[in-house]
C-alpha cells in the first residue's frame, strides 16, 4: 500500500470538515490518493448513528451535531489531537476490524514511549489507562472507504466529557496523555503518532513528515 497523503488542517470547525470527508469518499475513483488528516475541532459535541439521547446530561452552549458515523456520543475540543483516516480499504486489503486495531495499537505504542500503558478493548473500541479511556475510535465505512477516525486527549479541558455519557458508558472517566506523563504539544503528538499509524495500516514512510510541510487549510481541499 503506498503511504497516504498527510494533512495538518489545524483547528477546523466540525461540521465543515465533516462534509470535506463526505465529498472525497463520493468523488474519488480507484486512483485516488488515500489521505490522512491530522487535527483539532472547536468545542462540539457529536452524536452517532445509534447514539441514545439519554446519553446527553446537560451540554450546556457546546454544539451537538447528528452525524453519520458509528457509536454513541462523544466530545471535540481544543487541546485533543483528532486523525481521519481516507482510506480505499480494498485497495489497502484492510477489514474494518483491523483498521480499528491498527488505529488502537498504533495510540498504545505511541503513548508506551512516554511510560504511559495502554490498551485496546474489543468490547468497547478504543484506549484506555486502566479504567478510564485516552482515545475514542469511530469510523464510517462507504463505497469501501473509510472517514472519520479517531480522537486522542492531549492537553484539553475535560470538563465536556462529564456532561454526556462518553461513549454511552455512565460515569465513565476521561484522562490525556499531558496528565499521564506525555508532551501537551499536539503537533509533537501528532509526529509521534503518524509514523506508527503508517506502519499498521502496512504504508510506507510518508512523501512528508508530521511538521509544517503537510499545514494546509481544509477549505482549499
Amino acid at each position: 500500500m503506498d503511504a497516504p497523503v498527510l494533512r495538518w488542517l489545524g483547528r477546523v470547525e466540525y461540521e465543515p470538515t465533516w462534509r470535506a470527508m463526505q465529498r472525497l469518499v463520493d468523488v474519488r475513483g480507484a486512483d485516488t490518493p488515500d489521505e490522512i488528516w491530522f487535527l483539532e475541532h472547536p468545542p462540539v459535541f457529536t452524536l452517532g448513528m445509534n447514539s441514545k439521547p439519554e446519553h446527553l446530561l446537560g451540554t450546556g452552549d457546546i454544539p451537538v451535531v447528528q452525524i453519520d458515523r458509528g457509536g454513541q456520543v462523544t466530545y471535540h475540543g481544543p487541546g485533543q489531537l483528532v486523525v481521519y483516516p481516507l482510506l480505499d480499504l480494498g485497495r489497502a486489503r484492510l477489514g474494518v476490524r483491523a483498521l480499528v486495531q491498527g488505529i488502537e495499537r498504533a495510540i498504545v505504542a505511541t503513548v508506551a514511549d512516554w511510560g504511559i500503558e495502554a490498551y485496546g478493548r474489543r468490547d468497547a473500541p478504543g484506549v484506555y489507562v486502566g479504567p478510564r479511556k485516552l482515545a475514542s475510535v469511530g469510523l464510517r465505512i462507504r463505497r469501501g472507504c473509510s472517514y472519520h477516525g479517531l480522537a486522542l486527549n492531549v492537553a484539553m479541558d475535560l470538563e465536556p466529557f462529564r456532561r454526556i455519557n462518553p461513549c454511552g458508558y455512565a460515569g465513565l472517566e476521561m484522562t490525556q496523555v499531558s496528565e499521564l506523563g506525555g508532551p501537551a504539544d499536539l503537533g509533537a503528538v501528532a509526529d509521534a503518532l503518524a509514523p506508527r499509524l503508517l506502519a499498521e495500516l502496512g504504508c510506507g514512510p510518508p512523501a512528508q513528515s508530521a511538521t509544517s510541510t503537510w499545514r494546509q487549510d481544509v477549505s482549499s481541499m
